[in-house]
């Protein structure tokens, strides 16, 4: 009775269910992972693309081997099986770089198979219920060889005389493209990704020198090279012409309103003499801005307000937008932001001086510098970067356009051209080709020993296509060789591999 009853549950009251059951353990659904898309330069050289491994059921994401690319790509890690070998994970994990930025269109979609088995496991049929669909594949406007290049230039520098670490971007004045955008020291995708050697992702855990820190979209302290900006906001403001000439003996004394009777004292980095706007660029004088920045005793200053409202004009405090993640903002001081930042102080004319010489609180990323860059030379167009090929000509809104009459960015681009032809830039006044620049080298910390080494400008001087930006990030302060180093290196290497791009 017994018997009956149990046979008569299983094949009667739940003989459907258990039906059902019985099918499922014959029939396996099998994940079919998608091919990502591959990601290549402006060339057609692969910078990744899949590999797939003998029982494995998704492919390998490889990277090119060749350095300066970390950043820019990121890595991905592959899809995750629990305990019992069922993936949790269907899709490959992004992180960093275009791999995150453009996983959507990367992605694909995963498709999926039947297996039917037998009462002993063995595979009896298969049959394909979706197929899989590859992700797009992604074209790049970095020329990968000059990227190389670039990388290679940092890195030399940086391990010559002991910089922490550097960056370095290279742009299309009139499209946005980058064609360089790099990052040292870096990682390997390549290690990250497998997720096997241990002890390479543990060496990069435990570095000094910050090796997942994309500095190419961080913000650190400019120094000098936002001087350009200001002296085109006192033009445009008509506090100076360009020919007025001011004084410099090496430093400006102001009364002390907390001491009375003493004065502070605000140097510049040597006694220049009389110099004016192009000048004063070209030798980065020190006083020259104090004074146009803040005022002193006859010459009127921009004052911290307007400072701010030309700094931000020219895209500094904001993002971008380039098409990578990670990027800061950066920070344009005011009276606003000196309460916020140090319990309610007041604003103070030291404050505006060191502001006016890209001291004090100011700090801006290599990216941010690189567009501001490009709207001297292209005559104020603000572009937004961007690391994606473009297959067509970007649209410049009204928006785009920084409201200062041309000529005034042509008097700061004599000055730029000045200071490689007889000025702090003049290790750049090549044969190889025209440049102008503007350098600033920021000082670090309450002892100043430490400081940032940067360089910004464009070429070919005449006419103007490219617009660069190097940063080398805290080296001594006695150091003698900086970030121009680094950009004649790789005009040199322009000139033998790339030549077209000087002319």
């Amino acid at each position: 009775l017994i018997f009956l009853t149990r046979i008569w549950s299983l094949q009667v009251a739940n003989g459907s269910a258990y039906a059902h059951i019985s099918e499922n353990n014959r029939l396996k659904h099998i994940l079919i992972f998608a091919d990502r898309g591959i990601i290549e330069d402006r060339n057609g050289i692969l910078l990744a693309w899949n590999d797939p491994i003998e029982g494995k059921d998704s492919p390998r994401r490889a990277y090119i081997q060749k350095d300066g690319f970390a950043h820019l790509l990121g890595y991905t890690t592959a899809p995750q099986k629990d305990t019992s070998g069922y993936y949790y994970e269907e899709n490959f994990i992004p992180h960093e770089g275009v791999e995150e930025e453009f996983t959507s269109l990367l992605s694909g979609k995963n498709g999926l198979k039947i297996i039917e088995t037998d009462a002993l496991g063995k595979i009896v049929s298969e049959s394909l219920l979706n197929p899989p669909k590859p992700g797009e594949e992604l074209k790049l406007s970095i020329d990968a060889d000059l990227q190389g290049a670039l990388y290679q230039a940092i890195k030399n520098l940086a391990e010559k005389v002991d910089f922490q670490g550097g960056a370095g971007a290279i742009m299309d004045i009139h499209t946005g493209e980058i064609l360089a955008l790099t990052s040292y020291p870096e990682y390997s995708p390549q290690i990250l990704s497998d997720g096997s050697n241990r002890e390479a992702i543990s060496a990069y855990m435990k570095s000094m020198r910050t090796p997942f820190l994309n500095r190419g979209v961080n913000a650190f302290i400019p120094g000098s090279v936002i001087k350009p900006y200001l002296a085109l906001g006192a033009l445009t403001e008509g506090i100076i012409s360009p020919e007025k000439k001011i004084l410099s003996t090496g430093s400006i004394a102001v009364p002390n309103p907390y001491f009375p009777g003493k004065e502070s004292v605000f140097t510049d980095w040597k006694a220049h003499g009389e110099v004016d706007m192009r000048r004063a660029i070209a030798v980065s004088s020190n006083v020259y801005f104090y004074e146009i920045g803040g005022g002193y005793k006859d010459q009127k200053g921009l004052g911290i307000t307007r400072i701010e409202k030309y700094m931000r004009l020219f895209g500094f405090g904001e993002k971008t937008g380039i098409d990578l993640g990670g990027e800061k903002e950066g920070v344009v001081p005011s009276p606003q932001w000196k309460r916020e930042t140090f319990q309610g102080e007041e604003w103070r004319l030291g404050d505006t001086y060191n502001t006016a010489i890209g001291q004090y609180g100011v700090q801006v990323s290599p990216i941010q510098l690189l567009r501001a860059t490009a709207s001297i030379a292209n005559n104020g167009i603000l572009l937004t970067p961007t690391v994606k090929k473009l297959f067509e000509a970007p649209l410049i809104r009204e928006k785009d356009r920084v409201p200062i009459s041309p000529s005034y960015f042509q008097i700061i681009r004599e000055g730029m051209r000045e200071g490689v032809l007889d000025g702090t830039a003049r290790a750049l006044n090549t044969s190889l080709v025209k440049v102008g620049a503007k350098t600033g080298t920021a000082e670090l910390g309450v002892t100043k020993q430490k400081v940032n080494s940067w360089v910004s400008g464009f070429f070919p001087y005449d006419n103007p296509r490219y617009a660069f930006v190097i940063l080398m990030e805290k080296g001594q302060r006695k150091n003698l060789f900086g970030s121009p180093l680094v950009m004649l290196e790789v005009f040199e290497y322009m000139a033998k591999q790339k030549p077209f791009m000087l002319k």
